[in-house]
């Protein structure tokens, strides 16, 4: 389960997006205008809470079933998945997390690694508003082209060292592809592309509803969002350990 949650909050977790086209882009004019078209500071700050709710097919397992995120400010993150009848959890409330184990079905603690990942993948939302602050540093890599389109490489490297490397449209800025590189089930490193699309606006802001990941060229995960919801008023209870 841990490719699940991790692949999932990478895809649909991260909202940053879009910007307009320019010939001297920098990494600061890109996350202002990402910001900007997003649907602006604001909209940003005025985020609560959040819940994705939608499906998941693993192909390579013959998987699918049922996803849902939450995601309260400033740092507090669940994901359950239910697959075959069960369900699966990764909860953190902002200093210790816990996870079902895929293997026994047994609540356990998680160890510094994977407390590491769930701190940097429970950041605020708002962290993109003042990237210096919550210790990301964007770098532009200029222009790749694939399959015939152009589109801005922006390099993300958060405060633990974890680097991302975001794909922009030219013409949108919204993300076609971000880049991961993980450890693979022998030990041996894993490049993760994971391709966003179908792009709707919620409470102003743009969600990628289909997120599509592959490893070493394998599709491994796809999720389709079925709804968005924003300040619900999710109770802390929700984040304590079962």
């Amino acid at each position: 389960m841990k490719k699940i949650t991790s692949l999932a909050l990478t895809g649909v977790f991260l909202l940053t997006l879009l910007t307009l086209p320019g010939s001297s882009q920098t990494a600061e004019e890109i996350v202002k205008k990402m910001i900007e078209v997003q649907g602006g500071k604001k909209t940003f700050e005025s985020i609560k809470d959040m819940t994705m709710t939608g499906t998941i097919e693993m192909p390579a397992q013959g998987l699918s079933g049922t996803l849902t995120l939450y995601k309260k400010e400033p740092s507090k993150r669940r994901i359950d998945v239910e697959l075959m009848g069960m369900v699966f959890s990764e909860v953190y409330d902002g200093k210790t997390g816990w996870a079902t184990n895929p293997q026994t079905l047994a609540v356990e603690d998680m160890d510094e690694a994977k407390l590491t990942e769930a701190k940097r993948e429970a950041m605020p939302v708002v962290s993109i508003l003042d990237p210096q602050k919550y210790g990301l540093v964007y770098t532009y890599k200029g222009k790749e082209n694939i399959e015939g389109k152009d589109y801005f490489v922006l390099h993300q490297t958060y405060p633990d060292g974890f680097e991302t490397t975001l794909y922009l449209d030219t013409e949108t800025y919204l993300i076609f592809k971000s880049t991961v590189k993980t450890t693979g089930p022998m030990g041996s490193e894993v490049e993760v592309e994971q391709f966003q699309s179908d792009y709707r606006k919620v409470n102003g802001m743009f969600i990628a509803h289909a997120i599509v990941a592959y490893a070493s060229g394998e599709e491994v995960q796809k999720i389709t969002l079925e709804k968005v919801s924003f300040n619900t008023g999710l109770e802390d209870s929700l984040f304590e350990k079962d």
